[in-house]
């Protein structure tokens, strides 16, 4: 009797979507999405993959989908109704990104996020093809929290729970039926994911309470370069690991002012054994008042030596920078997810200071790699700060307890064997 032969194995066709592409904006979730969409090239099982993100070049929502170069396209979509997250040009999710998927045939949508473009792609994806696998990578709690996704309240108390009434106090502008009506209308949306992807197990926490089945979710951390530590940065005789850097970016949830107060309460004396170097994205785009309050926290501390703004960077000149400071700090006042920020750091063999709060003090093991700071105390901060600058055999302990972060092809494999098989 003879076997048939067994069916070839499908290789999947993916379509990563993102909020917004790295070329334009550098967020940690965009550049997550863009070196997924990378890695999804590289894997064997994977027959072809292709990168969409939302677009802004001026004109506005027009809605067209133009090519950005081989396998990647921008769509020029927008968010119409922030309260709702319904898109700005609504028609063109049927049509031109509908014809979009008829052309490219994916046999799995990953989306990276619905801001910028809207909820309704995910249900129109599942309508023109019912076998798309659709995924989303939760990247902060945009679907629990109104204000911005951070769950801090407008009064800048951290937010821990989902509450129609407390919503209310921060937007009166809503009776808490509008924050019921918002709530299903997202979760309508999300009945056409397959399977969610949390960075950390905090921010999946936060989404079962919120009302996800836990096994719809899966933590998987974003992937990083295949690159090895960087060596420790050279010390002068009897010098210490003084030297401290903040990266990323400079919104007012970052705590970039907590990490400066922190500055300004030292003495002179302390202030001498210290110097925090600032590597952050222009403020132009930020409050005034906020770029105000920085600017008179900065001038003094840049005066005094232990300050030193060195501005934006382009993520290759990441790894170069990281090499001349000791120390990486976090002091957002907010939850965090899984702040990209902290696995560079790892990668760069850079320990952490960060807040002792959500993601980041998930992420960061307080005395194993890092050290965990009460978030928004600027003298707390100080104290920290002081400490570790004290001597180096903190610093090699702390060095030697990093994890290796996981690499981008290992991060698109564990997609595929983990989320994609099971969705």
């Amino acid at each position: 009797m003879t076997t048939a032969p067994s069916a070839r194995p499908r290789r999947e066709r993916i379509l990563v979507v993102a909020h917004r592409h790295p070329d334009f904006s550098l967020g940690g979730g965009e550049i997550a999405a863009h070196t997924l969409f990378q890695a999804y090239r590289r894997q064997p099982a994977v027959e072809r993959a292709w990168f969409l993100a939302s677009a802004d070049r001026g004109r506005g929502p027009t809605g067209q989908i133009a090519v950005r170069r081989e396998d990647e396209y921008l769509w020029e979509q927008g968010t119409g109704d922030w309260f709702m997250l319904k898109a700005a040009h609504r028609q063109s999710v049927t049509e031109q990104f509908g014809d979009l998927l008829r052309a490219l045939r994916p046999t799995v949508l990953h989306a990276h996020h619905y801001a910028h473009l809207g909820l309704e792609f995910l249900r129109i994806a599942k309508q023109i093809d019912p076998a798309i696998r659709v995924v989303l990578t939760l990247h902060e709690y945009m679907a629990i929290c109104h204000n911005q996704g951070q769950m801090i309240k407008t009064n800048g108390r951290l937010c821990s729970r989902e509450s129609f009434d407390d919503c209310r106090m921060c937007f009166p502008q809503h009776p808490p039926e509008d924050f019921w009506r918002r709530k299903h209308f997202i979760m309508r949306h999300f009945d056409a994911v397959d399977a969610f992807v949390s960075p950390s197990e905090f921010l999946r926490q936060r989404y079962i309470a919120w009302g996800i089945e836990p096994a719809r979710i899966t933590v998987i951390e974003n992937g990083q370069p295949a690159e090895e530590p960087l060596p420790p940065r050279p010390l002068a005789d009897g010098a210490g690991r003084s030297r401290f850097g903040y990266f990323g970016q400079s919104t007012p949830f970052k705590g970039l002012d907590v990490l400066l107060a922190a500055l300004a309460t030292m003495t002179r004396r302390e202030r001498a054994r210290v110097v925090v170097e600032v590597h952050t994205t222009e403020l132009d785009g930020q409050p005034e008042a906020w770029r105000n309050k920085l600017a008179a926290l900065r001038e003094p501390l840049a005066r005094a030596g232990c300050l030193q703004w060195i501005g934006p960077y382009q993520p290759h000149e990441l790894r170069s920078r990281m090499a001349g400071v000791d120390w990486v700090t976090m002091p957002s006042i907010w939850w965090e997810n899984s702040p990209l920020v902290i696995q560079e750091a790892f990668l760069c063999g850079r320990p952490l200071l960060v807040s002792d709060i959500g993601g980041m003090a998930e992420k960061v093991r307080d005395g194993v790699d890092g050290l965990h700071v009460p978030a928004a105390n600027p003298r707390a901060w100080a104290d920290a700060l002081l400490r570790a600058a004290d001597g180096e055999v903190l610093w090699d302990r702390l060095r030697g307890g990093i994890r290796r972060p996981l690499n981008h092809d290992e991060c698109a494999a564990r997609h595929l064997e983990t989320v994609l098989a099971g969705a």
